[in-house]
């Protein structure tokens, strides 16, 4: 007999519909039933792609025996932590005060007035049957002492950033020798033989190299250019990245980026798309261009929605078995490629035996296709024509396999990144198809991811339903992905759709409080004024594998402070940024997206405006450099907006005007001489 999360669209929620236990989805009514019936509240919070879920769901939610217990003894509740990014949030921080290392699924027990009182993460059958006896016995025996805790981690979940980090309102310092410090907070922990931080499992974290990469063109710090690079390469060539259909698994098991947990999420791909076009851009990389062109390949062939929106995630197992999907046995192998099987094994350091666990091989490359080519004695052409050959036969028997689960949920943050790498994509490579993709995209979050009665977003949708009133996140990401869509397009309506969002943030995201000695909270909630109060209402600082969304909407402040001529803008953006600083210089690596824009501010920010009939050519001329601190706005004819207006062409020809700190040049008529002007 299927539960309440019958009714759901969430894939992950579905998952659990025909559980034996009697789950709820978060909302009013099993809040109520908890306080009606007097019962603790257990929320069970995960994902679809997530691993260790499933192995929980098969030991114990599907279990008639386990069932039985916490039906009888709580209201249970499933949550898709993707879906309600607030109340994983919440919990998260909950459990992580109780001294708890958190992850997911996260299990967490609630007063019947949602106020939190212990919580975990995995247990296996036996102990997690021992632990919900001993928690009832703890509710009905101890309520006292649990009422007291709950109260006391809801005070910590309510405490102000400033009370929590001491944050107070300085006026931001944006100096080179500020960002010297941020880079070697970063730089000390950073692992620089084989890339990416130095631990395991490793990330990709795209903001720390975006940081690296904006500190290397503020300072010319070598050192930090070569830490990207190893980065990249490692990660483009390792077994984190699908060498045969493109696109990078979540995290690499391992030190060496070798062995992935093989779920493949659409935030990871939209950021890591913005991350190596940057980084092309500036090293014209071959490797950087391959890896921007074969991922949209991917997105495009298997996360596209017919409507233009991207699904959200493919699970890491296919037929119950992690990796099954992606990896090959060495018969496979050498009955595939017949006569070119040696050279191939050797690049992809395969084994008789299988380079992973029971027998499998995963593609895992260490060395370039120039080094490897020299040593074959082959030019570079030719391993690239043997290397298409053999994927080509791989692809073709893969195709034919079961394939990984598919979370067909719609999430607009993740788009929002999405679209941002596409339109990136297309500003450094130019290429049309990408341009196209990321118009469809943007159309898609406009028309059916908003709400055309009050202008907010949404955060899900799925099936031709948009639901759940949308979080900073996917404001931030919506909104920088339109400013770059802009920039690549000239097409003022998508400036005027992302100040349209800025404005709705402003009045439902901001803190109206004002602290006697701090002054007036420039910090945005998490969460809308209009959306449903929970037990708190927090805010997000820390960068983590999605940059926090206060860092994203700083930015976006910055840009279109710039764009738009906006002081108040630009007066937000510093105030958000002098609050954060004392923590930035203590955290650095973990608030790498904030340490980005203290880099680019090191020198002031080019505005650039073009005018005239070539205004498109010149756009992808500058473009195709690297030169992050600058803003593009462009026309052919005449514009109203701040930097075009009242500009012409010069003499009859397309003309180029740069501007810092209102201050401006003389116009130049050739993208030669705005570089002359930006070194």
């Amino acid at each position: 007999m299927p539960n309440q999360l019958q009714y759901e669209t969430s894939p992950y929620l579905l998952q659990h519909a025909e559980n034996p236990v009697d789950w709820y989805p978060w909302g009013d009514e099993a809040l109520t039933k908890a306080v009606a019936e007097d019962k603790p509240i257990l929320v069970s919070i995960g994902y679809s792609a997530c691993h260790w879920c499933h192995v929980m769901e098969r030991e114990s939610f599907e279990k008639e025996d386990v069932a039985l217990l916490m039906n009888q003894h709580f209201v249970c509740i499933k949550v898709d932590r993707e879906e309600r990014p607030d109340v994983d949030a919440i919990y998260m921080d909950a459990v992580q005060a109780m001294g708890v290392q958190g992850g997911w699924p996260l299990n967490v027990f609630l007063m019947p007035d949602a106020k939190p009182f212990y919580g975990l993460t995995y247990l296996p059958k036996k102990n997690w049957m021992n632990l919900l006896d001993s928690v009832r016995s703890a509710f009905d025996e101890h309520r006292q002492d649990l009422v007291q805790s709950a109260d006391g981690f809801a005070r910590e979940l309510n405490l102000s950033d400033a009370e929590r980090y001491g944050l107070t309102q300085n006026d931001p310092l944006f100096a080179p020798e500020t960002v010297d410090v941020l880079y070697r907070k970063v730089a000390v922990k950073a692992d620089d033989e084989k890339g990416g931080m130095r631990r395991a499992p490793k990330f990709p974290m795209p903001s720390i190299w975006r940081f690296l990469l904006r500190y290397y063109d503020a300072t010319g710090n070598e050192a930090a250019l070569h830490q990207v690079k190893l980065t990249l390469d490692r990660m483009a060539l390792g077994g984190i990245y699908d060498q045969l259909g493109g696109g990078f698994a979540r995290y690499s098991t391992d030190a060496d980026w070798f062995a992935p947990h093989f779920e493949k999420m659409l935030y990871d791909n939209g950021q890591l798309l913005t991350l190596y076009a940057e980084a092309y851009s500036l090293t014209k990389s071959p490797l950087y261009k391959h890896v921007v062109y074969q991922t949209i390949g991917f997105a495009q062939r298997e996360l596209l929605s017919p409507e233009g929106g991207f699904y959200s995630a493919l699970d890491a197992d296919s037929e119950g078995v992690e990796g099954k999907f992606y990896t090959f046995t060495t018969p496979e192998l050498q009955e595939i490629l017949g006569g070119e099987y040696d050279w191939f094994a050797e690049l992809n350091n395969l084994t008789e035996a299988g380079n992973w666990e029971h027998g499998l091989n995963i593609l895992h490359r260490t060395e370039s296709d120039e080094s490897f080519a020299e040593r074959m004695g082959w030019s570079l052409a030719e391993l690239n024509v043997r290397l298409d050959a053999t994927h080509t036969r791989l692809l073709r028997v893969r195709t034919e396999r079961i394939r990984p689960g598919l979370d067909d949920k719609i999430l607009c943050s993740w788009n929002g990144l999405m679209l941002k790498g596409l339109a990136t994509a297309y500003r450094v490579f130019g290429e049309p198809e990408f341009l196209t993709l990321a118009l469809r995209l943007a159309f898609f979050l406009l028309k059916k991811m908003r709400d055309s009665r009050n202008g907010r977003l949404w955060h899900t949708y799925k099936l031709g339903r948009a639901r759940q009133a949308g979080f900073l996140d996917d404001y931030a990401a919506v909104i920088d992905g339109l400013v770059a869509l802009y920039q690549a397009t000239f097409t003022e309506s998508w400036l005027t759709e992302a100040d349209q969002l800025m404005q709705y943030v402003l009045a439902n995201f901001s803190d109206d409080t004002v602290d006697e000695l701090t002054g007036p909270e420039p910090l945005f909630f998490f969460t809308d004024k209009n959306g449903e109060e929970l037990i708190a209402r927090r805010k997000e600082l820390f960068d983590n594998v999605i940059p926090a969304s206060n860092s994203m909407m700083a930015e976006n402040l910055y840009t279109l402070s710039l764009l738009l001529e906006r002081p108040n803008y630009a007066d937000r953006a510093d105030q958000m940024l002098g609050r954060v600083q004392p923590l930035v210089q203590q955290n650095a690596d973990y608030l790498t997206n904030w340490a980005a824009q203290f880099a680019l501010r090191a020198r002031p920010t080019a505005e650039i405006a073009i005018v005239g009939p070539q205004a498109d050519q010149f756009r992808a001329e500058l473009d195709a450099e690297y030169y992050p601190n600058k803003v593009l706005c462009g026309t052919a004819g005449t514009s109203e907006l701040p930097l075009l207006h009242q500009r012409n062409m010069l003499d009859g020809q397309t003309a180029i005007y740069v501007c810092y700190n209102r201050a401006c040049q003389l116009p130049v008529t050739s993208v030669a001489e705005v570089w002359q002007m930006l070194h």
